[in-house]
């Protein structure tokens, strides 16, 4: 008998080949069970609702000129650079638990809402993709007994996010992103819609220059 092979923890490869698949989908159709939000700036923003949670689900589907694939990856995954670049980040760090990387992060929301954090695990693969380049970085949360609620904080329970880049064939990047959270509390509507109107271009550009200017500080 050929041995089985072990369960690997965080993610499946095949998980990794459906985020390349995406890359090459059509937008949502007009009329479909995903909504097109917003479309400016060479980003268009889609949501699914889902009755059961009330929640919505987010893709999101653009580019970043002048910001190759390569660069995008490695400042995405740099989270010491992150926390000079993206304004919401309270805290941010990882840690070693059983052999395995774990993040930590703490959002900050406006007043009076309460900051929300996240315990979570990623895995980047830079793939090639019958001859495509494609890079995928792939997240979701994880509940890790050394990491406990703090008092005052929302631990998110439930969060997965997908981020693929390649090359859009001159200096930037074609960019897909999937985004799914729970926030937990009572979340005003207004601010999930800023959120994923306002709050997730505006990431994107941050990202952006983020890149532009991680090529001077490297």
């Amino acid at each position: 008998m050929e041995p089985q092979p072990q369960p690997q923890p965080g993610f499946s490869e095949e998980q990794f080949q459906a985020a390349c698949r995406e890359l090459d989908q059509p937008a949502p159709a007009a009329g479909g069970a995903w909504q097109r939000l917003v479309e400016s700036m060479g980003i268009s923003i889609y949501r699914l609702y889902d009755e059961q949670s009330g929640l919505y689900e987010y893709k999101i589907f653009g580019g970043l000129v002048d910001c190759p694939p390569e660069l995008c990856a490695d400042v995405y995954m740099d989270l010491d650079y992150r926390k000079q670049w993206d304004h919401y980040v309270k805290e941010l760090c990882e840690t070693i638990y059983d052999g395995e990387r774990v993040i930590y992060w703490e959002v900050k929301y406006p007043f009076p809402l309460s900051n929300r954090d996240y315990v979570y695990i990623r895995e980047r693969r830079d793939m090639d993709v019958d001859g495509r380049k494609i890079w995928v970085i792939l997240a979701k949360s994880v509940c890790i007994p050394q990491c406990p609620e703090k008092p005052g904080i929302i631990r998110v329970n439930s969060y997965k996010q997908t981020l693929v880049v390649e090359s859009d064939g001159k200096a930037g990047s074609k960019v897909y992103m999937y985004y799914f959270d729970n926030p937990g509390g009572m979340i005003p509507s207004w601010l999930i819609n800023w959120a994923a109107k306002s709050g997730v271009p505006g990431f994107l550009k941050d990202m952006q220059k983020a890149c532009l200017n991680y090529c001077k500080k490297t």
